[in-house]
C-alpha cells in the first residue's frame, strides 16, 4: 500500500480531468455528498461499488468539503 499524500488542488484538477484519476467524496452518508460534490466526483459508495473492476494502481484522490 501506497503512503497517503495531500497533493493541491492545482495538482488533482488535471488528473482527473484526464481521466488518470479517480475523485472520491470522503463522506460516507449521501446527503452530505450531495452538498459537497465537485464536478466528476463520484460518491464513497459508488467506490465502494466499483471497487473490484477497478483497474490495480488507479490514483484515488478523495477530499471532504
Amino acid at each position: 500500500m501506497k503512503e497517503i499524500t495531500r497533493i493541491s488542488v492545482a495538482d488533482a484538477r488535471p488528473k482527473v480531468q484526464n481521466q488518470t484519476a479517480l475523485l472520491v467524496c470522503a463522506y460516507a452518508d449521501e446527503a452530505k455528498f450531495n452538498n459537497a460534490r465537485l464536478d466528476g466526483a463520484i460518491s464513497l459508495a459508488s467506490l465502494k461499488a466499483r471497487a473490484d473492476t477497478l483497474p490495480k494502481g488507479t490514483e484515488l484522490i478523495f477530499y471532504c468539503g
